[in-house]
């Protein structure tokens, strides 16, 4: 045999290997395309700091972030939000209401909760300097191409809105607000709404107006426009029951700030192993709201089965997976507290 026969069966080698890497590739990318994705991730998780705290509105700052360097921070599109992740080790999420077109910042606003968590009042309580993780930015709520479009913000529902804005503006594509809350002053982002042409804005203030009438609201939108909502669970709510009814060729996109409420829940028990503890779930609460009566400091962030912190393994028992983000094989062992509940008998955790 001469020494170049061994190189061309090393060569075939490594040919039908690398043909197999591709199969396996193609494989792999195809069940990842195949699963549920609400979140798109764009970004990566930096150490940011507090370059500003600005007063925005009543019982609203806004915060504006940037690299320790001052070097570009990674894209991001109207509609996306940030995990944060508070010197205290709690995890709160909050949308990107600044401009995507500046690179070295990110600006997000925080409206403080009295009946919260906590979380409201520590971001609150940071001053310029204060070193910020960061997961993101990643996008729930993306702004989609549409004729025309209708924003539906309340209170601090702006947030995500106001970039869109700015883009349907930017675009020169028709575009109304409707922005809605109990006084003029508890409405932020006022002076930066009027600089936006294009577009009309029209201000519900509960102290002036009485209470909103979302459903003549809605019926400004145009043909096939794209109606962007975000703001208290009752406004969502009627929004779509209101829909078909006054603007049946439109599509309605909301995000919603608070957990969603139980729907079709029935009580039951769980047992944390760790603890050695077992706490009952009512049928109109989370499985998440039981747990922290127990264990406080288990983590959470969204409440709604997206983003995956407060998964927790299942020990024992069936559960009934309301989320959209564990795959088939985690779903055996594993639950998102948050949204998902117990499917017949009890369950325990490792918690």
């Amino acid at each position: 045999m001469s020494v170049m026969e061994p190189t061309r069966a090393m060569r075939a080698f490594d040919s039908i290997g690398t043909a197999y890497r591709r199969i396996f590739a193609e494989s792999r990318a195809a069940d990842l395309l195949s699963r549920p994705k609400p979140v798109r991730w764009t970004g990566f998780e930096l150490e940011l700091s507090v370059r500003e705290v600005r007063a925005e509105a009543a019982d609203v700052v806004s915060l504006v972030l940037t690299a320790p360097d001052g070097g570009a921070l990674p894209r991001w599109h109207p509609g996306s939000h940030l995990d944060v992740f508070l010197p205290s080790g709690k995890q709160r999420q909050y949308s990107l209401c600044g401009d995507p077109a500046e690179r070295d910042a990110y600006r997000i606003a925080v409206r403080r909760l009295a009946d919260g968590g906590g979380g409201s009042r520590e971001m609150h309580e940071l001053a310029p300097g204060t070193p910020l993780r960061i997961r993101g930015p990643r996008n729930a709520f993306r702004q989609i191409d549409a004729p025309s479009y209708l924003f539906l913000a309340g209170g601090i529902g702006i947030t995500p809105i106001l970039p869109m804005v700015r883009s349907a503006a930017d675009r020169g594509v028709p575009w109304r607000l409707d922005y809605f809350g109990r006084t003029r002053a508890h409405l932020p982002f006022h002076a930066e709404l009027d600089r936006i042409r294009g577009g009309v804005v029209r201000v519900h203030a509960d102290d002036e107006c009485g209470p909103p009438d979302l459903g003549t609201a809605l019926a400004a939108a145009g043909p096939g426009a794209a109606i962007y909502c975000c703001g208290p669970d009752p406004m969502m709510t009627a929004a779509r029951r209101l829909l078909p009814v006054v603007a049946p060729t439109a599509s309605l996109h909301t995000e919603r700030f608070s957990a969603p409420p139980v729907r079709n829940g029935r009580p039951f028990r769980i047992h944390l192993r760790r603890t050695g503890t077992t706490v009952d779930v009512a049928a109109d609460e989370s499985a998440l709201q039981a747990v922290r009566r127990a264990v406080p400091g288990v983590p959470y962030s969204c409440r709604q089965g997206f983003c995956g912190t407060c998964k927790a393994t299942v020990l024992a028992g069936e559960v009934e997976h309301r989320d959209a983000l564990l795959p088939a094989a985690d779903r055996e062992h594993s639950m998102l507290i948050c949204v998902s509940r117990a499917a017949g008998s009890d369950l325990t955790l490792d918690l």
